[in-house]
């Protein structure tokens, strides 16, 4: 990676790390989206947005859990399902076409969520109150785990949506639970993923930094401005049109 591309993702991952730590992401599904459009190949991806999403989803666990937005019952069921299936899914090696492919297909996922979220708000419940089943969760869980570990996220661009969808937790609450989920579920896929060829970029600390700069603006408008419909439906073009584009030339 030359110095000029490495500063464009440092300012594109600040950007990413604002608008997905807004509603308690870490981002992995937006770094991804950079880095394939400035042409970084998969085993430099995946790990690099494990990284940076273990470092920003620590800060968002913080800040939301300070907040009090966290609810353990809420979590477990979905982490007993789907930590040993990220690890399953982490220590796959897909084609570079594949992996292409599969990311381009969540990053759209991750774009309807993102749209939906901001137009559909109304239609969330109140914040501390959790409904969550065991039994679906625990199972949800174990197919979230395996696909995060295959294409390197965290997770929380399924888990939220489900939470939301089924009327589980309030949007606060929801953030509060994906946080510790995301940072679970990349720290298992990292850690099995070191059994395949990876590679980390020299230009790491610098992308960290921007990262957990924009974390700690992120975090702040999630809990006290939250003013974001206008961001989340911009993001979710620009993934839309990253995951398309995977797609294209997978």
């Amino acid at each position: 990676m030359d110095t000029h591309d490495a500063v464009i993702l440092a300012l594109l991952f600040f950007f990413v790390a604002t608008f997905y730590t807004t509603v308690g992401h870490a981002g992995a599904s937006g770094y991804l989206a950079m880095m394939a459009l400035v042409g970084l190949a998969p085993e430099v991806m995946r790990p690099t947005a494990l990284t940076l999403n273990i470092l920003v989803a620590s800060f968002t666990v913080y800040r939301f859990r300070r907040a009090r937005f966290f609810s353990w019952p809420g979590l477990w069921p979905f982490l007993l399902g789907s930590v040993p299936f990220a690890v399953a899914g982490g220590i796959q090696s897909l084609t570079r076409d594949a992996y292409y492919a599969a990311m381009g297909a969540a990053l759209l996922l991750a774009a309807s969520y993102l749209a939906w979220r901001a137009i559909g708000s109304r239609l969330l419940m109140q914040e501390h109150i959790v409904r969550v089943r065991k039994v679906p969760a625990i199972l949800m869980g174990c197919g979230i785990g395996f696909v995060s570990g295959l294409i390197g996220v965290g997770g929380g661009i399924f888990l939220s949506p489900i939470l939301l969808i089924l009327g589980w937790a309030g949007p606060r609450t929801t953030a509060g639970i994906s946080a510790p989920f995301i940072l679970i579920n990349s720290a298992a896929a990292l850690a099995a993923g070191s059994l395949t060829i990876q590679k980390l970029p020299n230009e790491l600390p610098c992308l960290a930094l921007a990262a957990l700069a924009g974390a700690f603006v992120g975090t702040w408008l999630g809990l006290e401005r939250l003013r974001q419909k206008g961001l989340l439906v911009t993001l979710a073009a620009v993934m839309s049109l990253a995951g398309l584009k995977l797609l294209y030339i997978a």
